[in-house]
């Protein structure tokens, strides 16, 4: 086995296991607070838990590509699997929701495991394999999304979700322990300038694709997550009657990470043969398409049915922009371009999930499908044009020598 396939295999399973981690207690949060006695303002203390940590790892994620520019990617993961271990492992112990909240703001600051996966396999994976090796990682991540709730729920049935907590530390400390025995970083090239968040996005300013790719990843994620607050709640109006509401919503909800996990690879095969400028209108086209399909479909199982091909479709989105962000960035900048990257998509994750709630509570469920599905095809509208120019979003391998403002 070569070295690059070692280390896709080793981080697949890092990556795999940290999203189980995160899916199998952060889902879980507003029941945790009633554990430790949080009876009033419950949704305040929720929506404050999960924004903490997306704003922190928004702020962090550029400084942290910057450490590991000057001193390699592999640090920056087993400090990251090292961090998070930490992070959920004092969580079982904590006795009100401001500890909580403490713990989930350094949860963030110092998270970052997959980013930095994603870029030491982009750079350190031959060209014709990028794409299918950024898709694996991809897969992987939504396989652990589907895995850790039905893990985290299972655990805190029965037992508590604080051993949920202290379950999740552990296989992080296993995913750490792999990568510091196993991967092996053979194409570094140390950054001579000082981490600075500054300096980061002074130098992303200056290289357009880049700038493109990070306006889309924030732009996609925000038009997606506004679905998040009322998709489950839209599943289970749809057969109010079942006594089994909250199981169907969760098979319902998982079908569209099973898709991923199915064709993302395939796509991903597909992005190094035409590139990945193509795979991502693909994609678009497909998401779009399939969110606004989802709109006239009223039987449960014919909605999950969409939701499946929708996520089929839309695995591609990812991939292709995070091989997008490696087609235009050197190596001696890639780990700053994925902090970005991160703060880009937490920035769209923070966002949408409120203007859906406001959509949603304004207007219908069905409005929130027919607004996200009008976004969806503003980007792919917004990506038609941008293809046009090839210097804004190229699928030509970029050499250190091509950009050294970066």
């Amino acid at each position: 086995m070569e070295t690059w396939q070692r280390n896709l295999a080793v981080l697949w399973i890092g990556s795999l296991l940290v999203s189980a981690s995160y899916s199998m207690v952060v889902p879980f949060l507003p029941l945790f607070l009633l554990q430790i006695g949080v009876h009033s303002h419950t949704e305040i203390w929720s929506g404050a838990l999960y924004s903490a940590a997306f704003l922190a790892g928004a702020i962090a994620a550029p400084y942290w590509g910057s450490v590991g520019d000057r001193f390699g990617q592999k640090p920056m993961i087993v400090r990251a699997g090292l961090a998070l271990m930490v992070t959920y492992g004092l969580t079982a112990f904590v006795q009100n929701p401001y500890e909580l909240l403490v713990l989930r703001i350094l949860q963030g600051l110092l998270s970052g495991y997959i980013p930095g996966s994603i870029a030491l396999v982009g750079t350190n994976t031959p060209e014709d394999k990028v794409g299918y090796s950024l898709s694996m990682i991809s897969a992987a991540s939504s396989s652990g999304g589907i895995i850790g709730p039905i893990l985290g729920g299972t655990i805190a049935r029965l037992s508590t979700n604080r051993y949920a907590f202290a379950s999740a530390a552990v296989l992080v400390l296993f995913s750490t322990i792999l990568a510091i025995i196993f991967v092996k970083e053979e194409h570094f090239k140390a950054s001579a300038q000082r981490p600075s968040v500054f300096s980061a996005v002074g130098s992303a300013l200056h290289n357009r694709p880049l700038v493109t790719a990070l306006v889309l990843n924030m732009v996609v994620s925000f038009s997606i997550m506004t679905i998040e607050p009322v998709l489950t709640l839209y599943i289970t109006q749809l057969d109010p009657s079942t006594h089994n509401a909250s199981f169907i919503a969760g098979v319902v909800f998982s079908l569209s990470g099973i898709a991923s996990v199915l064709f993302a690879p395939v796509w991903g095969k597909w992005a190094d043969k035409i590139g990945f400028s193509r795979i991502l209108l693909f994609g678009l086209v497909g998401g779009t398409v399939w969110t606004l399909m989802q709109i006239p479909f009223h039987n449960v199982w014919a909605f999950a049915g969409i939701r499946f091909v929708y996520g089929a479709f839309f695995c591609a989105v990812y991939p292709a922009i995070n091989g997008l962000i490696v087609r235009s960035t050197a190596s001696t900048f890639r780990g700053r371009a994925f902090g970005l990257n991160q703060t880009a998509n937490q920035i769209g994750n923070t966002l949408g999930p409120m203007v859906g709630g406001f959509v949603g509570d304004t207007t219908s469920i069905h409005g929130v499908f027919w607004v996200t599905g009008a976004l969806l095809a503003a980007v792919t509208a917004g990506t038609v044009s941008v293809r046009r120019h090839p210097s804004l979003m190229p699928d030509t391998v970029h050499t250190d020598a091509d950009s050294a403002h970066t």
